[in-house]
């Protein structure tokens, strides 16, 4: 499945409409029939009698009165309350507002609230179709609409009236999630053919309650042709990437991880992301951080390989060790490096050292992507290989210096640039449901939006999890996605096992194995 924005469903919508001829009636019949099965399905006539169907001025007001006209036929008490002028419907829209006229549904055309509050006054609703504004929305709702729109969330909701939204909430806009002012919070909303980013990211995923996509007659399999290529990632997606393992396999196969990573006070830090990297599936993972450390090392994780390097006065390698730590790791398949490495000055230049020399591909994670904010033009100049970048918010917001609105007001945008730090590779932006964007153009939104994965310690077992498949001989593309989605995946075993939240980074990554297996065994452990 893929996720779409506002101007990419609005391209594919003309697609089918003037490139294959298949009419916007048809389409916009498909999309009030969906609405309807959905209100039939979780409203019954019964119990949810009077509906009021709010439209707005566009084709999203069109999808109302198809609504409409089935609901009447179906025995519902319908109403509509239409917020603009009746010559501003054109087309489909105008069409079917007609169809409504004609049999004699009742409809008000209201310019104010106050005429809207008397449409009411004798029809206080059970549920309410809010199709005043859909996914081309790009203003902030204001006028009639936004007092309409309070009156639904305000006056409507508190008396337990029930809350259905056409293709997205008035007020969210489709492409980044962001509240335009205010917005219609649904009990249910019904998108057609692909869900939009508006209905994941925060904070627009809270007004949509439930979400249900439904069909309404585009060819796939021509369509997505067009599309861009923007995977929602979730277990249909971990099942056709994921590979099984069959015939002659040894270590070797699966590949070196080499984890740069801890410093004193951090030492948990490359503990979790070894971990991480050997529940995954990685054959060899070497954990390479200061003498000190490496003791600890060895009792914490027997099962990972270690070298011990002098440290500075600060717990860390020192930038004294610099030749022998490029050479150990270009003996390995690939380099993990950043968790809890420490921020000296002396460290920055170890950095700059080993990625602008080492000749592996590069997962950057935490400690290392602060530091790579003050050189980015290493990220190009070094990493010849390709790298991954994996920042939260907060190291985003460092990287690209932009502010924290910037950065989470527009989540895809703000991945896009900082792929666009590397030559090769591709960048994550955690959070609930993560963004992946690739340098080739390739693009993932996570299914997960697991509470209890925010937590200390998980983006180092998920960085390790990426080297790891990386390392497997998956495109850093896919090693991303399927990191991403695996570690999700393991949250959400953990979550209906343990409770919402409470589990730890060390959990989540012993918890790999079931996940992994699952995927490609279809044994379910966390439904």
């Amino acid at each position: 499945m893929l996720v779409l924005t506002s101007q990419e469903m609005q391209e594919l919508d003309s697609l089918v409409i003037k490139g294959l001829g298949i009419s916007g009636e048809v389409l916009m019949e498909r999309a009030g029939l969906g609405v309807v099965q959905t209100i039939e399905e979780n409203f019954p006539a019964d119990r949810f009698k009077k509906v009021l169907i709010v439209c707005g001025p566009g084709n999203n007001g069109g999808d109302g009165f198809v609504c409409a006209r089935h609901l009447w036929d179906l025995g519902y008490s319908v109403k509509c309350a239409v917020l603009a002028k009746e010559d501003k419907y054109k087309g489909e829209a105008k069409t079917n507002f007609e169809l409504v006229k004609k049999l004699g549904i009742e409809y008000f055309t209201v310019n104010t609230f106050g005429e809207f509050k008397e449409v009411i006054k004798n029809f206080f609703p059970d549920l309410v179709v809010d199709a005043i504004f859909g996914t081309g929305l790009k203003r902030e709702v204001g006028g009639i609409f936004g007092e309409v729109v309070k009156w639904i969330n305000e006056d409507f909701r508190s008396a337990g009236g029930k809350v259905i939204a056409v293709d997205i909430p008035t007020g969210v806009c489709a492409s980044t999630g962001r509240v335009l002012g205010v917005a219609v919070k649904a009990d249910f909303t019904v998108t057609f053919e692909y869900p939009k980013l508006g209905h994941y990211f925060y904070p627009g995923k809270e007004f949509c309650g439930e979400l249900k996509v439904v069909k309404i007659s585009f060819p796939l399999r021509y369509v997505e042709e067009f599309a861009p290529k923007r995977f929602f990632l979730d277990e249909s997606y971990g099942k056709k990437v994921l590979k099984k393992r069959c015939g002659y396999v040894h270590k070797g196969t699966f590949g070196h991880v080499a984890v740069l990573a801890g410093s004193r006070g951090k030492s948990g830090a490359g503990f979790l992301t070894a971990l991480g990297a050997l529940k995954s599936g990685a054959g060899l993972v070497t954990l390479i951080s200061t003498e000190t450390l490496q003791k600890i090392y060895c009792s914490m994780l027997p099962e990972a390989l270690t070298v011990g390097l002098k440290e500075n006065e600060y717990g860390e390698i020192a930038l004294s060790e610099a030749d022998r730590l490029c050479e150990e790791l270009n003996k390995r398949s690939v380099v993990v490096i950043g968790p809890g490495l420490g921020l000296s000055e002396e460290m920055k230049e170890l950095v700059k050292k080993v990625l602008l020399e080492v000749e592996k591909p590069f997962v950057i994670d935490a400690d290392a992507l602060t530091l790579v904010a003050k050189m980015p033009e290493v990220l190009k100049d070094g990493c010849k290989v390709g790298a991954v970048l994996t920042p939260h918010p907060g190291e985003a917001i460092r990287l690209l210096n932009k502010s924290k609105e910037e950065v989470m007001g527009d989540r895809l945008n703000a991945t896009k640039l900082l792929a666009s730090f590397l030559g090769k590779g591709c960048a994550l932006l955690k959070g609930p449901h993560t963004v992946v964007v690739s340098t080739d153009g390739r693009e993932g939104i996570s299914s997960i939006d697991e509470p209890g994965l925010a937590q200390g310690g998980n983006g180092d077992v998920l960085a390790g999890i990426i080297g790891s498949l990386i390392a497997q001989k998956y495109d850093l593309f896919e090693a991303t996605t399927i990191g991403v989605l695996i570690h999700g995946l393991a949250g959400k075993l953990l979550a209906k096992t343990r409770g919402d939240f409470g589990f730890t980074a060390k959990e989540v990554a012993e918890a790999l194995p079931l996940v992994i297996k699952e995927l490609l065994n279809e044994e379910k452990y966390y439904r």
